[in-house]
């Protein structure tokens, strides 16, 4: 019994070094600065740095064609023929204008991709950045209306209903596209990969330690980098929003980002960050929107409801909330501590 017993043993043995050589601990990887963004792509299947080049060409291929900054952007070419006539537009970007749509229905328009006029104003990230006046805002409210989106599945266009609507759809565009990276690269035989689109991160098969990925959580108050805890997951899209991200001072005020289709101002509610932890991005970005929209308590509820969904949130007390599917969450600064339960 103990020679089985060793022989089991060894047969396990061989199994597992032989599962982790196809690994490298030390990954292929690339960085570069598109979507507004630091994007990096690790790959740790040994000999495969070749597909670095078609997941960064899948990167840069829809941007060009979701983002509002290029004339020749299908975005920008809808935007352009609002109230003037339908656009047809390739099958990804239908998918991701009906996704769109699909959430901003879900808190009735606290999350709304025809925020588009209200952006433009603020222009957050931007080098030209400002607090419009509330008169420029409430020019603009009114056109701010997701319902006003018309699709026609069967001809595959995209009209908006009224002149001067544009679509943003910057809210849930990283997550789309992190998503179809993943594809690229599963489609070539990629097992263990990190994907980290600016704050997206999706991480792909399990550490080539055969352990789970630990995944940093950014501090809401602090520059990009600064962390306030850790998450362990496999085979799972991890997103963040928060106040840190991008903002416009003025007169020593911030208004960060995260704008309220229904006022035109950064929302203002007790959270400072949202984190979706879910099977695909494009679900983890529209929701961490949505539940900034919801507030801590509402935004919680929600998400505790919905199945392989799960969320941390940040309020501005530093008090950290989380979802019962959460357990391999630690926080690691101690400016940090749990929060109240939320029933």
């Amino acid at each position: 019994m103990r020679i089985k017993k060793f022989f089991q043993v060894m047969v396990v043995t061989a199994i597992l070094i032989t599962g982790c050589s196809s690994l490298t601990d030390q990954p292929y990887k690339k960085t570069d600065f598109l979507m507004g963004t630091v994007v990096t792509v690790k790959i740790y299947d040994r000999q495969r740095e070749d597909v670095l080049q078609p997941a960064f060409e899948t990167i840069q291929d829809l941007t060009d064609r979701i983002t509002t900054e290029l004339d020749s952007s299908e975005t920008s070419q809808i935007n352009r023929s609002a109230g003037i006539k339908p656009i047809q537009v390739s099958d990804e970007l239908f998918y991701l204008i009906t996704e769109g749509k699909k959430y901003s229905a879900i808190d009735a328009g606290g999350f709304d991709i025809t925020i588009g006029p209200i952006t433009n104003l603020w222009r957050i990230g931007h080098q030209d950045a400002r607090k419009p006046a509330q008169r420029e805002l409430d020019n603009v409210l009114s056109l701010v209306d997701y319902t006003n989106i018309i699709l026609d599945e069967q001809q595959q266009t995209v009209f908006l209903k009224d002149t001067g609507m544009e679509l943003d759809l910057g809210a849930i565009a990283k997550g789309y596209i992190a998503d179809e990276v993943v594809q690229v690269l599963k489609s070539l035989d990629v097992t263990t990969a990190v994907v980290d689109l600016g704050g997206n991160i999706v991480v792909l098969g399990h550490h080539p330690s055969g352990k789970p990925w630990t995944v940093a959580i950014q501090d809401p108050f602090s520059p990009r980098g600064e962390t306030m805890g850790q998450l362990t997951t496999t085979d799972r899209s991890i997103v963040t929003s928060g106040i840190y991200e991008r903002y416009v001072e003025v007169d020593g005020v911030k208004y960060h980002h995260l704008l309220n289709p229904k006022d035109g101002y950064p929302f203002t509610n007790e959270l400072a960050s949202v984190t979706i932890v879910s099977e695909t991005s494009i679900v983890g970005d529209g929701l961490s929107t949505v539940v900034f929209s919801m507030g801590l308590e509402a935004g919680l509820q929600y998400i505790e409801a919905l199945e392989d969904t799960e969320a941390i949130l940040v309020n501005m007390d530093h008090e950290v909330f989380k979802t019962s599917g959460i357990e391999d969450f630690t926080i690691t600064n101690d400016q940090f501590r749990w929060g109240y339960e939320i029933e």
